[in-house]
């Protein structure tokens, strides 16, 4: 195959791979504690027997944007933002999850979990029970909740303990390699945190890389017309 050819080929793919990840950014743009993904695109040189050596990109990897994002206030009880870096620790079948998602309710057993079913965790990694009596239950800065005047639990703030072993999962899940206490940061009740994507941004990435792609959709239009009158010039 052409140098060129499998150079715009593999650049198509890469394109078509960022194109799904600002597609998703868009879709959740609204949605509670997500945060914005973008493709890492990384070069790599194929060294050819005769010919000079190809110089190629390749999208890698995501890198996800952990900014801090607008915090709104809802007034609800077991609504929770973080101000600051770190993540609410939460437990689910495939294990513990981070998210900055933050609103819970209590279940059937008076354990805080997700709208999904998936409970939080304290700053201990245990499940956060709300005694079925409790009234008026606050939070001080430190995520200390108290009911009736006496602290029932700490909610956890968690950070992973490598950075580059934070994965996106799904929603606003991301996994990661070990979690450590996360420092320095605050937690606000009755508050939740918007998401930090910017959707004028977001679109204008897209027409880029629509616009990007159609060029090298192009190109391997015109090189096949290219190839097929060659190969209709030998053949007669």
């Amino acid at each position: 195959m052409d140098a060129a050819v499998y150079a715009t080929l593999n650049r198509q793919s890469g394109l078509m791979r960022e194109m799904g990840v600002v597609a998703n950014n868009i879709a959740n743009s609204s949605t509670t504690g997500f945060r914005r993904e973008g493709v890492v695109f990384s070069e790599f040189v194929a060294a050819l027997d005769e010919d000079p050596s190809l110089s190629m990109a390749h999208a890698s990897g995501r890198h996800v944007d952990l900014s801090q994002s607008t915090i709104g206030q809802t007034g609800g009880q077991f609504d929770f933002a973080i101000q600051g870096d770190g993540f609410f620790l939460v437990d689910t079948p495939q294990g513990q999850r981070l998210t900055r998602a933050g609103s819970f309710t209590p279940n059937e057993s008076g354990e805080l979990v997700t709208p999904d079913g998936y409970r939080l965790l304290d700053a201990g990694g245990a499940p956060i029970f709300i005694p079925p009596d409790a009234k008026g239950v606050g939070m001080s800065a430190d995520g200390t909740l108290s009911a009736n005047g006496q602290p029932i639990a700490q909610v956890g703030l968690w950070q992973p303990s490598d950075p580059l072993s934070l994965q996106h999962q799904s929603g606003t899940m991301f996994a990661a390699s070990g979690v450590e206490p996360a420092e320095g940061a605050t937690v606000l009740q009755g508050m939740l945190e918007d998401s930090n994507v910017e959707p004028v941004s977001e679109i204008a990435r897209m027409i880029e890389v629509q616009r990007a792609y159609e060029l090298g959709q192009k190109f391997l239009d015109a090189e096949d017309e290219r190839v097929r009158g060659v190969i209709n010039t030998l053949g007669r």
